[in-house]
């Protein structure tokens, strides 16, 4: 089995050079997009942009999700590898699998899958959320993630 250290002492003095400074700096998390800024790309582009909006106390917030279907979303985790959409660094990321669900997209349906995630994935439908599987998302549904909840917008 190679490790990580066995990888540093068979690298180049290039690649050494490169992970030296990969391991100084400090990674920050990719900037979550603003309610503002995102209506302002879809005016730009034309097209609709799907994204997923944090909701708090019944408002929406201005902490903004967007994806290209299909996506995975949950917290990453270099043990289980990358994700789409990261979850990790919003207070109810706790709450969140490292890999919770999966959104596609098939002829402008979109459609969330849970991954088997510990806390479930749940729909508002009929004043209540429910529990899914699988299930077809339409735009300015309430989405939970376990206890993180958001609204899906296309528009």
């Amino acid at each position: 089995m190679t490790t990580p250290h066995d990888m540093t002492e068979n690298a180049t003095e290039m690649d050494q050079d490169v992970m030296e400074t990969a391991d100084d700096a400090v990674v920050d998390a990719p900037p979550v997009m603003d309610e503002e800024a995102v209506e302002e790309a879809v005016t730009e582009s034309g097209e609709s942009n799907p994204r997923l909006i944090v909701k708090r106390q019944g408002v929406e917030t201005e902490e903004v999700f967007p994806f290209t279907a299909p996506a995975i979303i949950g917290r990453f985790d270099p043990s289980v590898g990358p994700i789409d959409v990261d979850l990790g660094n919003i207070e109810e990321g706790g709450y969140v699998s490292r890999k919770h669900a999966k959104i596609t997209e098939e002829g402008g349906v979109y459609t969330i899958h849970d991954l088997g995630s510990s806390n479930g994935v749940y729909l508002l439908m009929d004043d209540e959320f429910q529990r899914v599987t699988e299930n077809a998302l339409e735009d300015g549904q309430e989405v939970a993630f376990g206890n993180a909840r958001f609204v899906f917008r296309l528009s």
